[in-house]
Formats: C-alpha cells, structure tokens, sequence
C-alpha cells in the first residue's frame, strides 16, 4: 500500500502543505511567485536569493513571502 504524505508548514501565517521538502526556489515556482519582488522568510530569518536554491524547506518551518512595493 502506498500512502502519501504532506509536509505542513507555515506560509505567511496560515497552515500550508506541499507534498514533499522543497527548496525556497521551489517553493517559489510551485506557488508561482517571481522571486525578483519579494523578501523572504525562512524560520525568522531573512534570506538572500543566492540561497534559495540550496535551502530546503521542511515539516514545520515557517515561511513568510512579503511582495516589495515602490512609491514615495
């Protein structure tokens, strides 16, 4: 029997599940989200976008995307 399991996480304050660890790069695509506008949070850290390919998301971690807006 084959049983398929989710990874719950914390995506901007509200429960989310993906179906298995994912990098923030991957994150970012499955939600279809350019990661040139955004900051992102990854477990009460800000981090830079030359890691988002080498840093995995897991059971429990919080992420929090905020889109970055210009103005004056």
């Amino acid at each position: 029997m084959i049983t398929l399991s989710t990874l719950k996480i914390t995506l901007n304050g509200d429960p989310f599940e993906i179906a298995e660890p994912v990098t923030l790069s991957g994150l970012l695509r499955l939600l279809e989200v350019d990661p040139r506008g955004i900051a992102l949070e990854h477990n009460l850290v800000v981090v830079k976008r030359s890691v988002y390919d080498s840093t995995t998301v897991r059971e429990g971690d919080q992420v929090e995307i905020v889109n970055l807006v210009g103005g004056g």
